[in-house]
């Protein structure tokens, strides 16, 4: 792949700035840019089908990278991390529908086929990287840090019983 220029420049330091820096997330940020200009074009029967579907999933590969980031135990990371693999794929999928259903050309297709797949290679090495450095895990183990379950009781207003509107 050529060298690409980044759409985003963080204003922090460099080196210091967090997710926005990762290889993974500028590409996945490309995709994304890339899908929602692409979408622009479908059929407007599409409007709350397909239109919608691949423009969630395609921001939800960049979303899903900066909530990992965001996380203290690797194990939590890198839950995060396969989801966002996981919206990548959902992204590429509909991108194949709208392929069958002559929605986009081919060379389009196959341009926006190795940015997906480039990106899904530079995750997954994040996410091996991520895996070989086991942040948190001298402080908590190999278990995977997670928040107490909340429980909600409910029990209705005395207004809620005697006004059946």
């Amino acid at each position: 792949m050529t060298e690409r220029k980044p759409l985003y420049q963080s204003p922090g330091e460099p080196g210091k700035r967090g997710f926005e820096d990762l290889e993974c997330y500028q590409l996945a940020l490309e995709v994304m840019a890339k899908i929602h200009e692409f979408s622009k074009s479908l059929p407007p029967e599409e409007k709350f089908d397909l239109y919608t579907q691949i423009r969630r999933s395609s921001k939800g590969v960049t979303g899903n990278i900066g909530e990992a980031y965001g996380r203290y135990h690797y194990l939590d990371s890198l839950r995060y991390y396969s989801i966002a693999r996981g919206e990548l794929n959902e992204t590429l999928a509909h991108l194949i529908n709208a392929r069958v259903l002559n929605y986009i050309e081919q060379p389009a297709f196959e341009a926006l086929y190795q940015l997906i797949r480039h990106t899904e290679q530079a995750l997954n090495g994040f996410m091996s990287y991520v895996r070989r450095q086991r942040a948190g895990s001298q402080e908590y183990g190999e278990k995977m840090v997670r928040e107490d379950r909340a429980e909600y009781n409910f029990e209705p207003d005395e207004d809620e019983n005697n006004n059946p509107d």
